[in-house]
């Protein structure tokens, strides 16, 4: 009998139901006896003893579901070793129920937060098994996450749906994608959608530049400039900023956000009507896209393989198209960046986008 434990941490996302249908659906198909004890509202419910007992049955027409039939929630790395409330020491507290519960593994499905605790977890003794999600794209050691491609999906749907009001009313439209220190969805999205600038937190912007771009094209007939921001975008000046001066002034800020604030200078500087369009959360939400179908699938499938050969320790990742076992140590707390001077840049300053620098 193996007893195999399981939950779901940090932001939600597409694809998470799918990758643990893949993981129980390959363990039931070795016939070995299984028991699986899914914790609810993530970390939460592994701290508490918050558990359902499932069986294949409860993983049965999940493939194309958005969320977690799990629940998750955020529970910050740089707090995890703090008591709670209570005073209940939350490390130790993981630790009782898994052994309580005789668990042989923990298979974990979260971002880079996730990512850190599971780590963490490994190093106290337990058999962990993580699952790369995230729509950000920005876990080390994997050249995609899912959840990505389905919000870049749904990114670039609203890009798409931008162009026509811009075109019909000759404006500047401003479409802010999530992405708070890394670009990859903004960057992916403002690509396919056809977007004229793009403003990511790897490469700093100068509003001159980007207003020089809007100008460029307005000598050249076009009647609106679509501009495609992640939320982490910033300035040459305020990257130039340490730290806490940066915090202090974003506390101030006027602004709902960064897209507003680029807005605001570009009707200042150059009297252009400028709107901003804001998709939010409906980026993490819906159905999986196919390719988040296969791809979790695939990363489900070899967490089972691992549990059954008694494998642990290890991030299912992907390189060069291949589905490969990364140890944890490697991927826990590190960041996936855009280089400023990475060939995807380039190719598409040969298109034509600016990135304001």
């Amino acid at each position: 009998m193996r007893r195999i434990g399981m939950l779901t941490s940090g932001g939600d996302c597409q694809a998470l139901n799918a990758a643990m249908r893949g993981v129980v659906k390959t363990l039931d198909y070795s016939k070995e006896e299984v028991e699986i004890y899914g914790f609810l509202d993530g970390y939460k419910g592994l701290i508490y003893g918050k558990f359902q007992m499932l069986t294949g049955k409860d993983f049965s027409g999940i493939l194309t579901k958005g969320g977690t039939i799990l629940g998750t929630s955020r529970t910050p790395f740089k707090t995890i070793q703090d008591p709670d409330e209570n005073g209940l020491n939350k490390v130790e507290a993981m630790k009782q129920n898994y052994y309580k519960l005789q668990l042989d593994c923990l298979v974990i499905l979260g971002g880079n937060g996730t990512h850190k605790t599971a780590n963490l977890l490994r190093q106290e003794g337990l058999n962990i098994i993580t699952l790369p999600k995230t729509i950000d794209n920005d876990l080390w050691g994997t050249d995609m996450t899912f959840g990505f491609q389905s919000a870049v999906n749904i990114a670039t749907d609203a890009i798409d749906c931008i162009h026509t009001t811009a075109a019909s009313h000759g404006r500047v439209f401003i479409v802010e994608v999530m992405g708070h220190k890394v670009g990859w969805l903004t960057l992916n999205a403002g690509m396919a959608g056809g977007a004229d600038i793009i403003l990511l937190p790897e490469i700093p912007y100068d509003i001159d530049k980007v207003i020089e771009k809007i100008e460029d094209r307005d000598r050249k007939g076009c009647r609106f400039t679509i501009i495609a921001v992640a939320e982490g975008a910033i300035s040459k000046e305020d990257a130039k900023l340490p730290k806490k001066d940066y915090k202090k002034k974003l506390e101030k800020r006027v602004h709902p956000s960064v897209s507003y604030e680029v807005a605001a200078a570009i009707q200042e500087k150059t009297g252009r009507e400028v709107r901003v369009t804001v998709p939010g959360h409906t980026q993490r939400g819906g159905s999986p896209c196919p390719y988040d179908r296969v791809f979790a699938s695939r990363l489900g499938a070899e967490a089972g393989k691992l549990i059954l050969e008694g494998h642990y320790g290890f991030m299912v990742g992907y390189k060069n198209r291949e589905i490969v076992r990364v140890p944890l140590e490697d991927v826990a707390g590190k960041l996936k960046m855009i280089e400023p001077d990475a060939t995807i840049i380039q190719e598409a300053k040969l298109l034509g986008i600016s990135f304001g620098d």
